[in-house]
């Protein structure tokens, strides 16, 4: 029997039982990458498969081709706005956090273990860092639904924190082997950041802009070509001399942003790849490991652990976070969510490549605080965003999808709306709903029932309605949004629209919010929608009659009149004379 043979019998069954105990991870709550790894133990070679590896360098090499496999499906499902919005926290826990969070664990490290100075900080350099793997799968996967500024910036720093943590490390193994000055390891981080976000950058736009362009010819070659893409820009970058972790986040988020082909198919496959990328990399580690040896360092451990968790995080999100207004039970959540995971292990295997001194106690100490960061913290995270008070009602998801699919750009999208009990479109008839003429209502999803909509159907609470929109997404989305509360001046509070008005879609001047709207829209829909005020009297007159009324013999096409701070023109006229066709025009909000 040749090796192969062996290892694709193996393999595949390791790969399944990890599957398998997925589904008791669910149940139980545990983060699946505990499960994984506990697998990968079994299997070892002191558990009951007995398969021997300890072969550092390929685990090395499988992990840093998992972790960027992981890294470019989180960045393909992080969009550039979200990346913008948390940047400056992000980067600031990404920088100085990780190296507060180094020093502190270090420390402890020196003070507690005995440890030689230089080799204590290299400990807290290799735990110092949040883990992508981890938190991707976590936040995706246990049901925390956060304010979206905090998990933004919590994902965001586990996607860009690796340069800070690989120079952390190198930078003191190197010191520990032949010394390096101060101007060396700056050069290094410097190095890291700058090339590999610049790679990240250019692969990232240069395929975004061949993608809108390539017509292939067979739909499974998208995938395979933007898996080529992240795999390239970890490739140059680290090539280079910089962070390729950091460059394959970058080029996901920057192709993920943009208008893809096939964009679902492509999701589908990411998403596939990485949850194989994880049970890999989590069943190696585990094949990797010796449990009698982290029976051995429990005890240092703990110590380690609870340092690192309880001290060095809160104290470094703490200071990193102080100037960008997160509120404390914020800020004790993000310290709370800073898991580690795969990436600490990879890390700690620099080490026993480079013959440093006590690597393998490095390793097994890194390898016990993973495991117990994972269970404690992982396993306990929707619990503590519960008691904080920030956790979220998330409506379940429709057990149906809707989609376009497509090999060529089209025009147009199919939008998923859930419809929380608050929606200003929940107890309204289908044609009650004023939507703009480039955006109609497909399908309707109640449960596992598939509802064809007409104008009569009733749209309900917990209902997902799927919107084909070809413009005006903007309006849309108003449509389906939530109502909020406006007290009036004698104190009474009253259900209103939760934009007074419409933010709109925009020309390129920005200076105009004009939308098309169906000739029968009633005048109270477009008060309901779109904050316009109507008269009780017109409120049941549909707009193409107010018109008509109005401009009596000086009807036709750019004419127009005021209706309550906005306008309504005449867009097109039929054979007869009457009103065909309207716009809505809805001042941009002030500044």
């Amino acid at each position: 029997m040749f090796a192969i043979d062996r290892l694709l019998l193996i393999g595949p069954l390791l790969v399944l039982l990890g599957i398998a105990s997925s589904r008791f991870s669910a149940r139980v709550g545990l983060p699946v990458l505990v499960l994984f790894i506990a697998v990968g133990m079994v299997a070892g070679s002191e558990g009951l498969g007995g398969i021997a590896f300890e072969d550092y360098a390929l685990a090395h090499a499988v992990g840093t081709a998992a972790l960027a496999i992981i890294l470019f499906d989180g960045g393909l499902r992080t969009s550039v706005s979200s990346v913008r919005a948390v940047l400056a926290p992000a980067l600031s826990l990404a920088t100085l956090g990780v190296a507060l969070t180094a020093a502190i664990t270090g420390g402890a490290a020196i003070l507690l273990l005995d440890l030689p100075p230089l080799h204590g900080l290299l400990l807290g350099a290799i735990v110092g860092s949040t883990d992508a793997a981890a938190v991707f799968s976590v936040m995706r996967s246990s049901g925390v639904d956060v304010d979206e500024r905090v998990s933004s910036t919590l994902e965001v720093e586990s996607g860009m924190n690796d340069p800070m943590a690989v120079f952390l490390v190198l930078a003191v193994v190197m010191a520990l082997q032949e010394g390096l000055g101060v101007a060396g390891g700056a050069l290094l981080l410097v190095r890291q950041v700058v090339v590999g976000g610049a790679v990240g950058w250019m692969v990232g736009r240069a395929s975004s802009w061949a993608l809108g362009r390539l017509r292939l010819s067979a739909a499974g070659l998208y995938p395979v070509f933007t898996t080529s893409v992240g795999l390239l820009a970890y490739g140059a970058a680290a090539t280079a001399g910089g962070s390729g972790f950091l460059s394959v986040y970058l080029a996901g988020v920057i192709v993920g942003s943009r208008p893809l082909v096939f964009r679902r198919g492509i999701l589908l496959f990411h998403d596939g790849a990485a949850w194989l990328a994880q049970i890999s990399l989590f069943l190696m580690l585990g094949l990797l490991s010796f449990p009698s040896r982290l029976v051995d360092v429990a005890g240092p451990g703990l110590l380690i652990a609870g340092t690192l968790v309880l001290v060095a995080r809160p104290g470094a999100v703490s200071v990193a976070l102080a100037p960008f207004g997160f509120s404390w039970r914020e800020r004790l959540f993000l310290s709370w969510a800073g898991l580690r995971g795969a990436v600490p292990i990879v890390l700690a295997i620099y080490p026993l490549l480079f013959g440093v001194s006590r690597a393998p106690l490095l390793f097994d100490l890194t390898f016990f605080v993973v495991i117990l960061s994972a269970i404690t913290q992982g396993w306990s995270l929707p619990l503590v965003a519960r008691v904080l008070g920030l956790q979220r009602s998330r409506p379940p998801a429709p057990l149906v999808e809707l989609e376009i699919s497509s090999l060529q750009d089209v025009n147009g999208d199919i939008v998923e709306y859930g419809i929380p009990p608050d929606s200003s479109a929940a107890g309204r008839l289908v044609r009650d709903l004023a939507l703009p003429d480039t955006a109609v209502v497909a399908m309707i999803a109640r449960g596992s029932s598939v509802i064809p909509p007409r104008g009569s159907t009733v749209i309900q609470p917990g209902d997902h309605v799927f919107v084909v929109i070809t413009a005006a997404r903007d309006q849309v989305d108003r449509v389906f949004g939530p109502r909020r509360l406006e007290v009036t001046t004698e104190g009474t509070a009253v259900a209103a629209d939760a934009h007074a008005v419409v933010s709109a879609e925009r020309d390129p001047s920005g200076s105009r919010t004009t939308f098309p709207l169906p000739r029968d829209t009633r005048l109270r829909d477009l008060e309901d929608f779109y904050g316009v005020v109507v008269p009780d009297a017109l409120a049941d007159r549909t707009v193409a009659e107010e018109l008509t009324r109005r401009l009596g013999p000086g009807l036709r096409v750019g004419r127009g009149i005021d209706l309550g701070g906005a306008k309504v023109h005449v867009r097109s006229l039929a054979d007869d004379g009457s009103v065909e066709g309207v716009e809505l025009y809805v001042p941009p909000p002030a500044d």
